[in-house]
């Protein structure tokens, strides 16, 4: 083995030993960011990085395995040649750059994120546009690749002085020895795949521990696999029909009742007086944390529009987003359904007709309009807007929509464009668009919906020049610029001759950060919602616990609709107070907020409780009190999986 070690595997060698090294201090860096929110102990500072060690290895030996097979096939006369020097310095250049990409790119993804690569990766993976026009306006590119080439440079330099090509160009080895070499690389790395999953990474409570100790282009192609999660096989579960009856117990307001016998139906009739049917504009702001609204203790005075607009409408005080992406936002105010394992319902397949929002809306007459400042290919939102029977209104790069139906898509031309960025035209934009598409309904005769989907607070955080006093580039200023925008849209459509008769819902995504040491931070999910312009409704707060997917069953209670519902949206103000609970999910740990106690399951079939305090969590043992939690917490996320897989979300609705 002497032999192999100072010869022809030198360079082979050699390389491991770096990437080893540059990922200890990427490790090293990455846990100085976040030291603050980790217990420091020697015993778990040794056990985070010695487990990162083997996924490193495990990673090293996979960029380099194309060599492996190179060394391998290369004849015993070629070596030393100029062909097998140019083809050995071409492989250590590809090789190095992914391997440096990668790092530099774990930097700003582990301060957004404080993750390894995970699901948000695979997605920015497959929308490349947005994501390079994104990085091109974030950071400065030239200056990014000129170091990346550098640092190549660099590790080449160190190598040619170390004498590791000499002696791997001048040292000969026969293919017998070759051969065996290759076995035995080939053995170790498959080993390795087969023992090693990001699941073993998981032995602290503490998220940042879990996420220091995985490698991130490991993590990358585990996300890629299991982009979906079937529940049945990674969740633990009760019996069925003990399942729907707890999901239906709960889920029964003071004014339904239920329309079938049938263990796994949901549908129910709601029943009220006095229904009114005015346009309504739902309004989806991308990453609007309450924290930063004065109601919630803000003191930068980030969003004076909002904050006036909450203190003269109706507020939710207890509100909370089912997750971390706009699609999760997207499927929770539409679908109205816990945000299942895996990737959100918006993004998967076999979605057409599903009931939804939409099913309710069309019972009533309304024309449905999606609105999106960006293209709408992004995240599938196109395809899922259009299935539901919603035209649509979007920045087209040439993306069609993905099945023929009978909805329209509208580009928002150039000419109406005043500024734009990778993740498409400013607020203000999408605001004018939005009076656009009203004056046009209005003509229709029938009452419109709206569903606006910003993106101004989004890095890279530029908007038009001249709108406030705050600098571009930061999340600071993008809040203020957007709350400038929609408090100018509201401003504009007052103007407007249906804006008497028109209902407006102000709502985030999602957070602007869920980070945190926990893996689900409940405070990291508490959003704001405003209703505005509804007829007889003066100032009130609701303090009452609301999930995001409870937010448009109430707003439909507010305007008195009798309707068919068969969504796991409830109405807060007609609901029992017992029976408030708010979902949050994490694509593969999911939990229920429910009387002060939050219920946590994952794909581990684990299920943890904590007792929340003053916007602290205790970590809990189950007794009897806590064990109907439990079965509910997993009532809900097991009926909302099972429904889609089976196709029981189809419209079963007569719609006109």
């Amino acid at each position: 083995m002497k032999s192999i070690f100072n010869n022809r595997y030198y360079l082979f060698y050699s390389f491991i030993l770096s990437y080893l090294f540059l990922s200890f201090i990427l490790r090293i860096y990455l846990y100085l960011i976040v030291c603050n929110e980790i217990n420091f102990s020697f015993l778990l500072i040794i056990r985070t990085f010695l487990l990162g060690l083997l996924y490193d290895l495990e990673v090293a030996l996979l960029l380099m395995i194309f060599y492996q097979f190179y060394l391998l096939i290369t004849p015993k006369k070629l070596i030393g040649t100029f062909l097998d020097k140019l083809l050995t310095y071409l492989i250590l250049v590809i090789v190095l750059f992914i391997t440096l990409f990668a790092f530099f790119s774990e930097i700003p993804f582990w301060i957004e994120f404080s993750n390894r690569f995970n699901f948000i990766a695979v997605d920015y993976l497959i929308y490349t546009y947005e994501v390079i026009e994104n990085i091109n306006e974030s950071y400065p590119i030239p200056i990014i690749f000129i170091t990346l080439f550098f640092c190549i440079g660099l590790i080449i330099f160190i190598y040619h002085k170390s004498k590791i090509f000499f002696k791997t160009f001048n040292k000969k080895i026969n293919f017998k020895n070759r051969l065996l070499n290759f076995l035995l690389f080939l053995i170790i790395t498959t080993l390795g795949l087969l023992a090693l999953n990001n699941k073993q990474a998981e032995f602290s409570k503490n998220n940042y521990v879990n996420e220091l100790s995985k490698n991130g282009v490991f993590s990358f192609f585990t996300a890629y696999r299991s982009n979906e999660l079937d529940f049945d096989l990674f969740y633990a579960k009760i019996n069925e029909k003990l399942a729907y009856n707890l999901v239906k117990k709960n889920l029964k307001d003071n004014n339904q009742i239920y329309t079938s016998n049938k263990i796994n139906s949901i549908e129910r009739k709601v029943v009220s007086n006095n229904e009114i049917r005015p346009n309504i504009i739902l309004i989806c702001v991308e990453s609007l944390s309450a924290n930063y609204l004065k109601e919630f203790g803000n003191t930068q005075n980030l969003t004076p529009k909002l904050d006036s607009l909450a203190s003269k409408n109706i507020l939710f005080t207890n509100l909370y987003a089912t997750g971390t992406r706009t699609v999760r936002g997207i499927e929770a105010l539409t679908l109205c359904v816990p945000p299942t394992p895996g990737n959100s319902i918006v993004r998967r397949q076999n979605i057409e007709n599903l009931y939804s929002i939409s099913s309710i809306l069309k019972t009533k007459n309304y024309s449905l309009n999606f609105i999106y400042g960006g293209d709408g290919y992004f995240d599938n939102m196109n395809a899922f807007f259009s299935k539901q029977g919603f035209d649509i209104t979007d920045r087209d790069r040439g993306n069609p929509l993905l099945e023929e139906n009978k909805t329209t898509r509208h580009n928002i031309e150039t000419k109406d464009v005043t500024f734009e960025n990778a993740w498409g035209v400013c607020d203000e934009d999408i605001y004018n668009q939005a009076i656009k598409c009203a004056n046009n309904n209005i003509s229709s005769k029938k009452p419109f919906f709206q569903f606006i989907m910003t993106t101004s607070n989004h890095k890279p955080y530029t908007f038009p020049e001249n709108k406030i006093k705050l600098t571009q580039g930061n999340r600071e200023s993008a809040v203020n610029y957007t709350d400038f925008a929609l408090g100018n849209f509201i401003k504009k459509a007052s103007k407007e001759n249906w804006f008497s008769n028109t209902v407006f819902i102000i709502i985030a995504d999602h957070c602007a950060s869920s980070a945190g040491k926990w893996e689900i931070n409940i405070e990291k999910h508490h959003i704001p919602a405003i209703v505005i312009n509804l007829p007889n409704n003066h100032f009130s707060k609701i303090n009452e616990l609301t999930s995001q997917i409870d937010i448009m069953p109430t707003v439909f209670g507010m305007l008195n609709w009798s309707y068919s519902s068969s969504l796991l949206g409830k109405d807060v103000l007609k609901s029992d107070k017992d029976n408030l609970r708010a979902f949050i999910g994490n694509y593969r740990t999911l939990g229920m907020l429910k009387n002060n106690y939050f219920t946590q399951i994952n794909d581990r079939k684990q299920i943890t409780q904590y007792k929340i305090i003053n916007n602290k969590r205790e970590e809990i043992s189950m007794n009897n009190t806590q064990d109907s939690l439990k079965n509910l917490t997993i009532s809900y996320y097991q009926i909302a999986s099972h429904r889609f897989k089976n196709g029981l979300m189809k419209n079963s609705v007569n719609i006109n």
